[in-house]
Formats: structure tokens, C-alpha cells, sequence
């Protein structure tokens, strides 16, 4: 079975996120079983791109906190109770790095098993129209254009699309399309591993 999936996926393992656990048993499962895990080159591209500008907007809150720690600092009254505040500036920083080390860690785990789809021409100009017929956003209809093109071009009996966008792909035309091409639309990931697990050979 491919299984599809969009940059939520990846945000939730570098992140930690609430459904992380089951983004972990989705990428184990695919690389145990006879799963194929299917992610568009965007996908991967895009958390690197937050990544950058969360660490950049946590520098410069660290940079705030500690002028205005510095001037608490200076009142008796204050200076016993800071050490609690300083260690939540410590904290940003740290927490950038641990993220981008959980990033670097899960795109190589997924670039060793995964079908990377490849951002092409073709592919900006069908993810234009889906922008306006279906009022998806660039990122979205991006996402969007790039799995119906590789379920086009390699058709399977058996494929699921697993996304966290469920009030942007949840559209019944899409819905419908990605059926006729025998692909499943899952909105939830906790779902999506229910769902391959049940489906898989091991396990």
C-alpha cells in the first residue's frame, strides 16, 4: 500500500507534537512492512522553512527577556525570584536546537525509505488551478497536485493520503477524486496508523 503523507507529518515528529506518537509508528511500520511511505520533495522543504523563522522569532524574545531579567535584576526585591524566568530563556534556545536535531534526525529516516515526488513545472501549473477551483491555499494545492500526480502516473490497488488539513482537503470533490484513483483520505494521523496497522502484514 503507498501511503501518503503532507508536511503536518514531518512537523509532528520534529515538534512533538500531540500525534507525533503515531507519526513514529506510521514511519516504523513503513519501514518494517511492504508499506510505501510517499511524501512530496515540498513537504520536506517547508518545516525547514518554520524551523528558521520560530528560532529566529525565539532569539529575539531570549534577547527581550534577558534586557528586561537584566533590569529586574538590579531591584532587591526581585533578583531571589528570576531564577525560574531565566531558566525559560535557556529553554528557547535549547528547545531550537533539540527541534532541529529531531528534523535533521526524521527527514533522514524518511529520505532512506520514501518516494520523494518532485516539485515540477507541472505540478505548479495543476496546483494553480486547484487554488482557485477549490480555494486551497499555495502550500495546500501544492500538496494536493503533487499526490494526485503520483497516483496518476504509479496507480496501486491500495493507497491512503494521511493529512492534518481536514478542513482543507476535506472537499467532497477531492475527496471523490482521490477515490477514483483508489487512494483513501485520512485527516487524522492516529487514524492513519489504525488504518495501515490493520493492513500490514507484521505486527
Amino acid at each position: 500500500m503507498n501511503v501518503y503523507v503532507e508536511t503536518n507529518f514531518v512537523l509532528e515528529l520534529a515538534f512533538r507534537q500531540e500525534q507525533s506518537t503515531d507519526c513514529q509508528s506510521i514511519l516504523a511500520l513503513c519501514e518494517a512492512t511492504e508499506h510505501t511511505l510517499i511524501i512530496p520533495a515540498y513537504c520536506l522543504a517547508e518545516p525547514s522553512e518554520k524551523l528558521i523563522r520560530q528560532a529566529r522569532s525565539r532569539r529575539e524574545l531570549q534577547r527581550t527577556l534577558e534586557s528586561e531579567l537584566r533590569q529586574l535584576a538590579r531591584s532587591q526585591f526581585y533578583a531571589e525570584r528570576l531564577n525560574n524566568i531565566q531558566d525559560i530563556a535557556g529553554l528557547l534556545i535549547q528547545s531550537n536546537e533539540e527541534e532541529q536535531q529531531r528534523f535533521d534526525l526524521y527527514r533522514s529516516r524518511i529520505l532512506y525509505i520514501a518516494e520523494v515526488v518532485p516539485l515540477t513545472a507541472e505540478i505548479l501549473q495543476q496546483a494553480a488551478l486547484y487554488e482557485s477551483s477549490y480555494n486551497l491555499s499555495p502550500q495546500d494545492a501544492i500538496v494536493y497536485a503533487s499526490v494526485l500526480a503520483h497516483l496518476s502516473a504509479k496507480p496501486v490497488q491500495m493507497s491512503c493520503f494521511l493529512n492534518r488539513n481536514s478542513r482543507d482537503f476535506d472537499i467532497p470533490d477531492i475527496v471523490d477524486e482521490m477515490a477514483r484513483h483508489g487512494c483513501r483520505m485520512i485527516p487524522r494521523f492516529d487514524d492513519g496508523e489504525r488504518y495501515i496497522h490493520s493492513r500490514s502484514s507484521v505486527g
